[in-house]
């Protein structure tokens, strides 16, 4: 079986100007440090960030956004990094807010490739501007796009060479979801394993969607 493991050097040279990237994470947890280090150090500019908030100083995807590195996220919450809503306030940077259920099920409808969803979620507030209301049996619907992406960085506990992927409990938040919905999906894993020692009951992201990894201790 094709091991999945790849060098820094060569994942590196996947990254590009202009790119969309989804992250896992709630606050940083679940974000992969190594490959975010690896994002900032490589220069690379004018990125869509998508995933459920923007963490906190310094830590996950914030120095990305604290360099001024990124043109637009897309994310549930922003409250507890202070640049993200300077940068949004000041016209610097494009910020797209989704409630978090609404988020989570856009990119599920895009790892799924459906056209869209109807949800109640939003309507006759601020969510619904720009978007389609549909009235179904006397209730009404927002009509959400979905959400896909060039590409998805993600963080596990443990996988094995194959790219199989078990995440260690609130770890896993966004991460199986996001390895659906881009074009490319680069894991950072704790701790590599050979194939078969990995409990097949305990695979939550399978390789078959794993494009390379690295072990962040490397």
């Amino acid at each position: 079986m094709k091991s999945k493991v790849m060098t820094r050097t060569d994942m590196t040279r996947h990254f590009r100007d202009g790119m969309s990237i989804m992250f896992g994470g709630f606050m940083g947890s679940g974000t992969p440090p190594a490959i975010m280090k690896m994002l900032f150090d490589s220069g690379v500019k004018d990125l869509t960030l998508i995933g459920n908030d923007t963490a906190i100083p310094g830590l996950g995807v914030a120095p990305l956004i604290e360099a001024g590195r990124v043109r637009k996220v897309i994310a549930s919450h922003i409250g507890l990094n202070p640049e993200t809503g300077r940068q949004m306030m000041a016209g610097e940077m494009e910020v797209e807010l989704v409630p978090q259920g609404t988020l989570v099920e856009r990119i599920r409808a895009g790892g799924a490739g459906l056209g869209g969803f109807l949800t109640p979620t939003g309507v006759g507030t601020v969510v619904e501007q720009g978007k389609q209301r549909m009235t179904i049996d006397g209730r009404d619907y927002l009509l959400e796009l979905p959400l896909k992406a060039d590409l998805a960085v993600i963080h596990a506990k443990r996988g094995d060479t194959a790219g199989n992927l078990y995440y260690r409990r609130s770890a896993r938040n966004f991460n199986p979801i996001i390895s659906l919905a881009a074009e490319r999906v680069f894991a950072e894993v704790e701790e590599l394993v050979n194939v078969g020692d990995l409990d097949p009951d305990m695979v939550m992201t399978p390789g078959m969607l794993v494009s390379g990894l690295i072990t962040g201790d490397e």
